[in-house]
């Protein structure tokens, strides 16, 4: 998140809203109020969003997004990834390390429909990227796919401009399909996944993608 015109904001230790239990206290309004512009981040681009679903539909008669979710990360998840990539734990180490606590999923019909929308998001006027990640073209290990995109996405205050950073992951349903069972078995409290099961997943991704490519084909 940046500020225009070099205008700075007061960053207060996270430390003050965590007690010795780990559990969280908040002591001052300044969390709220940066959770409240990474909100109206998501809300401006999820605009944007559907616009661009509603115009494909309208003008061209091709679903080019089938659905989106979003959501902004929990306190408790923020501070865990921020420990993880051993930052300071202030609002500043916060805003400048952690680029997912605003997020969007763009979930849609066919892979080349993933990269139609990256340009999309990419041109809109005012938007900035920032990083992008295409896990599509070389997927994780694990078998994950899709593209991530780090936006940085204006909120307009009646005092000022801050571009807030937004993280977009565009996936095909397929893939969503897959990212969504593996996330759940994943993070099973009374289980975790063994070599063999992960092999299994791993294999599973492979399927996905040879019918994304092949219902492309189909659809060409």
């Amino acid at each position: 998140m940046k500020i225009k015109k070099q205008e700075s904001t007061e960053l207060i230790d996270l430390k003050n809203f965590l007690d010795y239990n780990k559990k969280i206290e908040v002591e001052d309004n300044t969390f709220q109020k940066l959770m409240f512009i990474y909100e109206m981040a998501i809300k401006e681009l999820n605009t944007k969003i559907e616009i661009m679903q509603k115009e494909f539909k309208v003008f061209y008669d091709y679903d080019l997004i089938d659905h989106t979710n979003n959501r902004i990360k929990k306190p408790e998840s923020i501070i865990q990834k921020m420990k993880k990539k051993e930052c300071k734990l202030t609002y500043k180490g916060m805003i400048e390390n952690i680029n997912d606590i605003a997020g969007i999923r763009v979930i849609c019909p066919l892979k080349k429909d993933i990269f139609s929308i990256r340009n999309l998001l990419q041109n809109l006027p005012g938007i900035e990227t920032i990083k992008e990640k295409d896990y599509v073209t070389n997927p994780k290990e694990s078998g994950y796919s899709a593209y991530h995109i780090i936006l940085g996405v204006p909120v307009m205050l009646s005092q000022k401009v801050i571009y807030v950073k937004v993280e977009v992951q565009i996936r095909t349903m397929a893939m969503d399909f897959w990212s969504s069972l593996e996330h759940k078995m994943k993070y099973k409290p009374e289980e975790k996944p063994n070599k063999k099961t992960s092999k299994e997943w791993i294999t599973c991704a492979k399927m996905i993608n040879k019918i994304d490519n092949r219902m492309m084909l189909l659809n060409e």
